[in-house]
């Protein structure tokens, strides 16, 4: 095993060496930990690295990738020698920090510190709600750890509080995270930053801790792990390492990101008496790797057996797991009814509440609030809570948590199995960011729901009342971003997210009840769309979403005088990417065109020829007082368009 050890040590050096870029730090200490987990504990099958109950492990410490990499070559994942070598090269399996697309064997794309816990715990919910919804009598099909290695940046983080606060509440215990504490962060030691008590951190968030003194005792750092397995409690292993061990900078900061080459790297090596030429594996190894292929095999050829013989006594619940782990809802989305055929005047949020909870009888919803469920309008009726005292429960109580609400989303999607979403006021979307930019990297089909989405939110003020946010999202790839104008195109929304789960959706919705202004089955497809035209050319086009699509049409009916048409873009971003004959056809460049919105008019500019939005921050006053104000009214508005309009050239 010590041999495995240093072969993993030195694979990581060289390829680091090799790319002259990357942390050595953290695999040259952190390797006997990992290598015990995976060794003696982790339940995989590296032939079939997606096997639906494998246990999960996740390097939250994203910056020593070099590990990873090295741990799924000696253990028999689908990594060459070659793919080794190009480590941090354009295009390679072996980015700078792991990301899931690129390389069969990483379980998430971590590299933003402290979220890789927070995800943690997300998946092992999933576990946890999945077993209890799934799992009977002799049957345990859904049945595996969590594991998390995190160092001292991951806990500095304040998402880990959060995230380690829930799993604890939650009794989470097949969450077990392994701490490389080496007292040494990138800049220098870490008592210049902190100097917290691990262990009484981890009383405080009723989790279990458990002490290795020494990083490299392979056989302490297995016991604790089996001992971790036995408790009723997410646990902490602490396990004191030496960043660089072996290296001539060992125990210092110099050490963490800076390459070892040249001579500093012959002496690593005669430190550990290592002969083979770079990027090779020795006997030892090589024979250790075939006897672990074949126990991984042996792990699903066992699985499969027992979920043989579940299908045969349970085939309705055999035939919804698969289903929901295949992920494809198409059939049973796309013939929903729209429940608003005879709906007036309704919020958003509220007609979000009503498809969410029209979802949830057919589909595996499985989310939350940052404790505005209430408001957002997010709480699946009849479906129980999430708790300590019940897993089978979908509703998840995030508490106000935004960040780790949006990690643990990521988690919980990239776990199977279920739809995850989660909620609060959109300009709380701010707190979250970094956990909704991972999903877009990952393109996971996770949904934000929200709410409250502009100044129409009155007497809160400015705090509360999101300007820019529209702005930011819709700047961010892989994120699509949807404001719906009434309950009809918020369910067409819903209905379009499920049909094409192919990456992050943000549905942003009025607090305030608007009119039902759309089609029954709104043709949102295209991002945007005519909603009312004139009977000849139009002298000029309004676009709008949300809230204000239904302002426009009272502008419309204002100016008789003008042939006007009405576009609603319940999303820029697939408007954008439709051919150039569609884009020309709902907003012809040779028509002056205005667009209106309650928030900030960047971006707006690539689709119209003049912007009405706010592009300041917000008000405390009530929300009839605001729109005045900012002139968001229809007779405002359509004194605005009549100046721009008398001051163009005849």
């Amino acid at each position: 095993m010590n041999d495995l050890v240093t072969n993993i040590r030195m694979l990581s050096v060289d390829m680091i060496a090799k790319a002259n870029s990357g942390h050595p730090g953290l695999p040259l200490g952190a390797a006997p930990a990992a290598t015990a987990l995976f060794a003696n504990h982790l339940k995989v099958n590296p032939v079939n690295p997606n096997w639906m109950n494998r246990d999960r492990f996740i390097l939250s410490a994203g910056h020593g990738s070099a590990l990873l990499y090295s741990l799924l070559y000696c253990f028999g994942y689908p990594l060459t020698k070659k793919d080794l070598q190009n480590f941090r090269q354009l295009d390679s399996k072996t980015p700078g920090h792991p990301e899931i697309e690129m390389t069969e064997g990483v379980d998430i794309s971590s590299g933003p510190l402290g979220q890789g816990i927070a995800s943690a715990v997300g998946m092992a919910m999933a576990e946890a709600h999945l077993a209890s919804e799934y799992n009977r009598d002799k049957f345990s099909i859904i049945d595996h750890y969590t594991y998390c290695l995190v160092g001292d940046g991951c806990l500095m983080e304040g998402i880990s509080s959060e995230a380690m606060s829930v799993a604890g509440n939650l009794k989470l215990n097949k969450l077990i995270v392994l701490y490389d504490s080496n007292d040494i962060t990138l800049d220098g030691n870490l008592d210049y930053s902190s100097k917290d008590d691990v262990e009484k951190r981890c009383e405080a968030y009723h989790w279990d801790y458990i002490l290795v003194e020494d990083g490299n005792n392979l056989d302490k750092i297995s016991e604790a792990i089996s001992s971790a397995k036995k408790t009723e409690k997410p646990v902490l292993i602490e396990i004191k390492s030496v960043i660089g061990f072996g290296s001539l900078e060992a125990g210092t900061s110099k050490v963490h990101g800076n390459p070892i080459v040249g001579d500093d790297l012959k002496n690593l090596k005669e430190f550990y008496n290592w002969t083979l030429e770079d990027f090779e594996l020795s006997n030892s190894v090589k024979n250790f790797q075939k006897e672990y292929l074949k126990r991984g095999q042996t792990f699903e050829t066992s699985w499969l057996d027992s979920v043989a013989s579940y299908q045969e006594k349970y085939p309705e619940m055999y035939r919804q797991l698969m289903k929901d782990f295949s992920g494809n809802y198409f059939d049973e989305v796309k013939n929903m009814a729209n429940p608003f055929g005879g709906q007036n005047k309704l919020s958003t949020r509220e007609a979000s509440g009503i498809v969410l909870n029209q979802l949830a009888e057919k589909l595996p919803l499985f989310g939350g609030s940052a404790d505005l469920a209430s408001s957002n309008k997010t709480y699946l009726n009849g479906k129980g809570d999430f708790s300590d005292k019940s897993y089978q429960g979908s509703n998840i109580w995030f508490g106000i948590r935004e960040f780790f609400m949006g990690a643990a989303m990521n988690g919980i999607s990239l776990h199977g199995g279920l739809i995850s979403f989660g909620a609060t006021f959109f300009v709380f979307s701010d707190y979250l960011k970094s956990a909704i930019r991972s999903a877009a990297l990952m393109k996971l089909p996770v949904i934000y729901v929200m709410t409250h989405d502009s100044v129409a939110v009155g007497e809160d003020g400015p705090t509360h009342q999101p300007i820019e946010q529209l702005a930011g999202f819709r700047a961010t790839p892989n994120l699509r971003v949807f404001r719906p104008a009434d309950a009809n195109e918020t369910f067409s929304v819903y209905q379009y997210i499920l049909e094409k789960p192919e990456m992050p959706s943000m549905v942003v919705l009025s607090r305030q009840d608007l009119p039902n202004v759309t089609p029954l089955n709104s043709p949102i497809k295209n991002g945007a769309y005519i909603l009312k035209d004139s009977s000849r050319k139009p002298d000029l086009i309004l676009v709008a979403t949300g809230s204000e699509v239904s302002l426009a049409l009272e502008i419309e009916s204002k100016m008789p005088s003008k042939s006007i048409r009405v576009v609603s873009m319940p999303s820029q971003e697939i408007f954008s990417q439709q051919s150039d004959e569609y884009k020309e056809s709902v907003l012809p460049r040779d028509i002056l065109s205005f667009s209106i919105e309650c928030g900030s008019t960047y971006g707006w500019h690539e689709y119209v020829d003049y912007c009405f939005g706010i592009d300041s921050f917000g008000k405390s006053a009530p929300a009839t007082e605001l729109v005045d104000d900012y002139r968001f009214t229809s007779d405002a508005l359509v004194e605005d368009i009549y100046k721009i309009l008398k001051g163009l050239p005849k």
